[in-house]
């Protein structure tokens, strides 16, 4: 099972501030949105979103686990 947490304006998309999936292995970060998109019906695969696996930035195609925590959220810009 992995556990899904959403950000800012992902969040406010989703309704939601976390989801658990279950996922095979072999599993990446992109295989997380895509089950997200299909459990939700939201489609965020064409805005341009980051991830973290347990806290750490990662690319869409770094491999996730059982029991890994995977974030999405939008950039951050400041002034």
């Amino acid at each position: 099972m992995i556990e899904v947490k959403f950000f800012a304006s992902i969040r406010e998309q989703l309704g939601c501030a976390q989801l658990c999936l279950p996922l095979p292995d072999g599993a990446c970060v992109a295989d997380v949105l895509q089950a997200v998109e299909a459990r939700t019906g939201v489609h965020l695969a064409g805005q341009h979103l980051l991830a973290a696996v347990n806290m750490a930035h990662v690319a869409m195609t770094a491999p996730v686990s059982d029991g890994d925590e995977v974030a999405f959220f939008p950039p951050v810009t400041g002034g």
